[in-house]
C-alpha cells in the first residue's frame, strides 16, 4: 500500500499492481497500422546542465530508449518536440542526436523518421531561398542518417510567405529533392500563433485545400501527413481526400483509438508523442488488429486515453511539458535509470500530477516491475517528505 497525494494534497491510498500486463502473442512488428513514437531525451545527471544552458545528453540512457520502442515494433521519431526541441534542444545537439540514432537504426534494423526544421537560422530571414536551404541543410544530416524526414512547419517560411505559391516553391523543391517519402507535419495557429496563416491562408478551409493541393502534385514523394491540432470530424475528412498511398498520421491525443480503428473505409495510423510510454499496449492492441479483432484492439486502447489526457493537461502553454510525464513513467518502468531533463523540467510537473500519472499507468498494468515503479514512486514522495 502507497499513500499518494492528490491536487488537493490529501494522501489517499493506493494498492499497487501486484503483476504487469499479460503481453498479447505475435511474431514481428504489427502491421495493421504504423505506428511512429515521439522519443524523448535525458541529460547526464553527471554533467553540468543548468536551466537555459547548452545540454549534454545521456546518450546511453536515451539510445537505450530508442532500441526500447524498435523492440516493441515501433518507429521511432527523432527530434521532434518530445525531445524538447525548440525547448532546449538546439539544432546542433539535435543533429548528433539524429546521427547516433540513425547508427542505433542500422543496427538493429529499426525504423527512423527524423524532423528536418529551420530552427538554425535566423528568425528573422524573409529569404525563400534562405529557408529552403535552411531546410536541405538538415535535411542532409537526415538523409545520411539513413532516415527519412518529417518536415516541421517554419516561423520563418510563415512570416515570409506571401501566398499559397511561396509554400509550392519551397515544399516543391525538398520534395523534389526527397531520397524517401517524407512526412508533412502541419502545427496550426492554436499550438503556434507564429504559424498563422500557414499554406498562405488564415482561413481553414482554404489553407486545407491549398496543403492538398502541394500533397496531391508530389504524392510519389509523401508518405503521410501529420496536422496539430485537428478536430476528429477534419481529421477524417482530410483522410478521405488525401491521394490514394499516402497516410494520414493521427496527432490526436485523444481519439487516437477511434481515429485509428478507422470508419470502414479510411483509418489513421499514429505518429503520437504519446506512444513513447504507451509503446507496448499500442503496439499489443495493433497485433489485436492484425487478427481481426477489432473490439480486442479498442478494449486494449480505450482505457489509455485517461492516462495521455493527463499527461497532456493544461492550463495553456503547461501542457507542453507532458514530456516531464513521459521521463517519469520511463523511469519508473525502468527503461532509464534516472529522471533528469534539459532545462531541469523534470521539475515542471507537480508531485500531484506525478503520483496520478504513476497510479494510471500502474492501473494500466504498464509497469514491467511493478516493485521497482513503488520504490521509486516512494522515493520522490520522500523527497518532499510525503513518505
Amino acid at each position: 500500500m502507497i499513500k499518494l497525494p492528490d491536487d488537493d494534497g490529501k494522501l489517499t491510498a493506493y494498492q499497487p499492481n501486484p503483476a504487469p500486463r499479460a503481453r498479447v502473442a505475435g511474431d514481428g512488428p504489427p502491421h495493421s497500422r504504423v505506428l511512429i513514437a515521439a522519443a524523448h531525451v535525458v541529460v547526464d545527471p553527471s554533467a553540468a546542465n543548468e536551466p537555459f544552458g547548452q545540454p549534454v545528453l545521456d546518450w546511453d540512457a536515451t539510445l537505450a530508449f530508442r532500441r526500447h520502442l524498435w523492440s516493441e515494433g515501433l518507429c521511432v521519431a527523432e527530434a521532434l518536440d518530445t525531445a524538447q526541441r525548440g525547448m532546449g534542444l538546439d539544432w546542433g545537439t539535435a543533429a548528433e542526436l539524429i546521427r547516433r540514432t540513425g547508427a542505433e537504426a542500422k543496427a538493429v534494423g529499426g525504423r527512423l523518421v527524423a524532423g528536418v526544421w529551420t530552427d538554425h537560422i535566423d528568425p528573422a530571414t524573409r529569404s525563400l531561398d534562405d529557408i529552403a536551404a535552411a531546410y536541405e541543410q538538415q535535411l542532409e544530416v537526415v538523409d545520411a542518417a539513413g532516415a527519412q524526414a518529417i518536415v516541421l512547419s517554419s516561423r520563418q517560411l510563415a512570416a515570409a510567405a506571401t501566398s499559397v505559391d511561396d509554400y509550392a516553391s519551397v515544399y516543391g523543391r525538398l520534395l523534389r529533392q526527397a531520397s524517401k517519402p517524407m512526412i508533412l507535419h502541419w502545427v496550426g495557429a492554436e499550438w503556434d500563433p507564429e504559424l498563422a496563416g500557414y499554406w498562405g491562408s488564415g482561413d481553414p478551409d482554404t489553407a486545407m485545400d491549398n496543403f492538398l493541393a502541394i500533397v496531391t502534385e508530389h504524392h510519389d514523394k509523401v508518405d503521410g501527413v501529420k496536422v496539430a491540432p485537428l478536430p476528429f470530424e477534419r481529421e477524417v475528412e482530410l483522410r478521405r481526400r488525401l491521394p490514394k498511398g499516402v497516410r494520414c498520421y493521427t496527432g490526436d491525443d485523444f481519439s487516437y483509438p477511434q481515429l485509428m480503428a478507422g470508419d470502414g473505409g479510411t483509418n489513421s495510423d499514429a505518429l503520437l508523442g504519446v506512444l513513447d510510454p504507451l509503446a507496448a499496449i499500442a503496439a499489443d492492441a495493433v497485433r489485436k488488429l492484425d487478427d481481426g479483432d477489432a473490439v480486442g484492439f479498442r478494449a486494449l486502447l480505450d482505457p489509455t486515453v485517461e492516462l495521455s489526457g493527463h499527461l497532456f493537461e493544461g492550463p495553456g502553454m503547461n501542457i507542453r511539458f507532458y514530456k516531464t510525464g513521459f521521463v517519469f513513467l520511463a523511469w519508473l518502468a525502468g527503461h532509464q535509470d534516472h529522471f533528469r531533463m534539459i532545462w531541469g523540467e523534470q521539475a515542471a510537473r507537480s508531485v500531484p500530477h506525478l503520483a496520478k500519472a504513476y497510479r494510471l499507468a500502474d492501473g494500466l498494468g504498464l509497469f514491467p516491475d511493478p516493485e521497482l515503479a513503488e520504490r521509486r514512486m516512494r522515493a520522490v514522495l520522500a523527497t518532499v517528505g510525503l513518505d
